[in-house]
């Protein structure tokens, strides 16, 4: 009874006037006015950017892309004034200029005369990279030029995506020709394999073939060198045959004189040889006849028979040598007519070997002739047989090596249809629409699918445990300039510290609780935001506005008003290790562990946490943060109170230099 007492004599102090309730709810108000004004100006500025001034400068002067007239410049133009999602004004640079440096324009996006021209020159020799300008001043707004890097990436993004879908539809219509003409070489590679393959089996073919000729080309060498050497063997006969019958013409003659001399006396002695023996002839005709005679005569006689028998044995005997020495004759006769027979005709030949003499001479001559031609042309054929034979083996030679050589083409050949038909599969077969869809993948690969473990609503609603917790020690800061930290009365009457400091925590505790109701209900009411876990949140925002209080009642009871001089130096170290804004992973190390440490961190995690609908075991965990916090505080505002109750020092008697 005697802590409500107490809160209740205090409560009544701070409303005992008019001009002290005006005091009470005006720094009762700080909180609400600070946050709610706050974070209802900071609502949703990024959906208000379409009311930001920005230049749009185009001077793009076009350019060519097969061989129709594009301008990329305009067409970014058109898109951006379609999108709105800044005050896009166009305009000419000198203005522009002019106005980013007055205020008129936060920032200045200049697309260049070369812009149309960069952006297609992905097709010729010399690519560059088309550039969109910006033009910032800081002098307008740090935050614009933030917001213009960001206008400008979206911007570079969308060209970069209408630029890269039309290259990569351009790149996969080349890969469709590609495809065509890949068929088209596989189709003739495989043609031309088959055509190897069989300008190989022909090459060896060949080489077998020109084997059989080198060889032929070889015996043929050979047998014309053989022709040769007799060729000229013959020469040399003829030749010497030809001098040889140079004469025979004369000779021929001298010989067909002699003949025919010989043909006459042979005539002439055969003539005569006719007469005897026709006469012989006629002599042995009468032989009979005489011996008839004879006989008669003997008979006549008186000879004895053995006389005549005697002499007509001694006729007979001369008969029998008549006959004898007839047929000899009659032989010599026959021999001497066939002798002259045979002269005629050695005459005869003779005289034919004479006519002929010139006509052979000349025929030798001209074989002579015709044999050192043909020795020549032999020795010509032997010697043409013979490079036709070196000829020929080079050829054997070559034909094996275009053999081997096929071989390899052939093997080449199989490779190169393979690789097209392998390379062929992996060029991609798509229809018009596919290439359409996949330009549009290719130049943009990667869509954020963004899912949110927990969302705060807008910009607004993310700042707002940030500026609840500041207000709550804004608030509770606030109120110590009215409120009494300790009653000295108290004090010194009661000699009961924990009570007396309970006490002066309770009332600074309690209207900050009422503070954070009224923030409450202006981030939930007023300015709408959606908090997950309404009483939980509600009952963490009384909490760190209790903590805050004891923290500065625990300064102002050890220090006084140099302790709440320091609460305020705490709440400017708080707002820049809170994490309100950036990470907290952003700060220098000493600051990343103050943020550990102080319990505006917690505070700002912690509703977090309750209001986004976190996880709230680490809600609870900041609550036991901010409750130590609380209870250390408490224990020493307690030690503080009881050095008071028991003796007093100057510092506690002199007025304090700030007040």
């Amino acid at each position: 009874m005697k802590l409500l007492h107490l809160v209740a004599t205090e409560l009544r102090r701070l409303t005992a006037t008019g001009m002290a309730r005006l005091a009470l709810v005006a720094l009762m108000l700080v909180p609400v006015l600070y946050a709610g004004l706050y974070l209802w100006a900071n609502n949703d500025p990024y959906g208000n950017l379409k009311d930001v001034p920005v230049a749009l400068v185009v001077e793009d002067t076009g350019s060519t892309l097969d061989g129709k007239a594009v301008n990329y410049g305009d067409d970014v133009k058109e898109q951006l004034l379609d999108d709105a999602s800044v005050g896009w004004k166009v305009t000419t640079a000198a203005e522009a200029a002019e106005g980013v440096r007055d205020g008129e324009f936060d920032f200045i996006l200049t697309l260049g005369p070369d812009f149309s021209k960069a952006l297609t020159s992905a097709a010729g020799d010399t690519p560059e990279q088309a550039v969109v300008e910006l033009t910032t001043n800081d002098t307008n707004s740090f935050l614009a030029t933030t917001i213009a890097g960001q206008v400008a990436e979206k911007v570079r993004a969308s060209i970069t995506e209408r630029v890269g879908k039309e290259a990569a539809l351009s790149l996969l219509n080349g890969f469709a020709t590609v495809r065509s003409n890949l068929i088209e070489a596989v189709d003739g590679a495989t043609k031309l394999a088959d055509g190897t393959t069989s300008a190989a089996d022909g090459a060896k073919t060949l080489a077998d073939g020109t084997a059989t000729a080198s060889a032929g080309a070889l015996s043929l060498a050979q047998g014309a060198g053989s022709a040769n050497v007799g060729a000229q063997q013959l020469d040399s006969g003829l030749q010497q045959l030809r001098a040889g019958s140079a004469d025979l013409p004369a000779q021929a003659n001298q010989l067909n004189d002699g003949a025919q001399q010989i043909a006459a006396g042979n005539a002439q002695l055969s003539a005569t040889a006719n007469e005897v023996a026709s006469t012989v002839q006629d002599a042995v005709n009468q032989v009979p006849a005489a011996r008839a005679d004879i006989v008669a005569i003997l008979d006549a006689s008186s000879l004895t028979p053995e006389q005549k028998a005697a002499v007509l044995a001694r006729l007979d005997q001369v008969g029998t040598a008549i006959d004898d020495g007839n047929t000899k004759v009659q032989q010599a006769n026959a021999q001497i007519g066939a002798l002259a027979a045979g002269s005629a005709q050695l005459a005869a030949g003779t005289q034919q070997l004479a006519d002929n003499a010139p006509t052979l001479t000349n025929g030798i001559a001209q074989a002579a002739d015709g044999s050192s031609q043909l020795s020549g042309g032999l020795q010509q054929l032997a010697q043409g047989s013979l490079d036709l034979s070196n000829g020929m083996q080079q050829l054997v030679d070559g034909s094996s090596a275009l053999s081997t050589g096929l071989n390899t083409v052939n093997d080449g050949a199989g490779t190169l249809r393979d690789g097209l038909a392998s390379g062929l599969d992996d060029v991609p077969n798509q229809t018009a629409d596919q290439r359409e869809a996949s330009a549009q993948t290719i130049s943009d690969p990667v869509a954020l699918d963004t899912s949110a473990v927990t969302k705060a609503s807008n910009y607004g609603a993310g700042m707002a445990p940030f500026f609840i917790s500041l207000a709550a020690w804004i608030g509770i800061y606030a109120l110590f300039l009215i409120v009494k930290p300790l009653s000295r009365r108290a004090v010194t009457a009661m000699k009961r510290p924990f009570l007396v400091a309970t006490a002066g925590w309770a009332t600074p505790a309690v209207l900050g609780a009422i503070q954070m109701a009224a923030v409450f209900g202006i981030i939930t009411v007023a300015l709408g935001y959606q908090v997950e876990h309404p009483w939980g949140m509600f009952g963490f925002m009384a909490l760190t506005s209790a903590t805050f209080a004891t923290i500065i009642l625990a300064l102002n009871i050890l220090l006084g008003s140099v302790g709440q001089f320091l609460g305020l130096v705490l709440m400017v170290l708080q707002l820049v290790t809170a994490g309100g804004t950036f990470p907290w992973q952003t700060l220098p190390g000493p600051l990343q562990v103050l943020h550990q440490i102080l319990p505006m961190s917690h505070a700002v995690d912690g509703i977090r946490q309750l209001m986004y609908g976190g996880n709230l075991s680490l809600a609870g965990a900041d609550a036991g943060a901010l409750f130590f916090w609380l209870v250390g505080a408490l224990l020493v505002s307690y030690l503080g109170t009881r050095r008071l109750t028991r003796h007093r020092t100057l510092r506690d008697l002199r007025p304090s230099l700030i007040g």
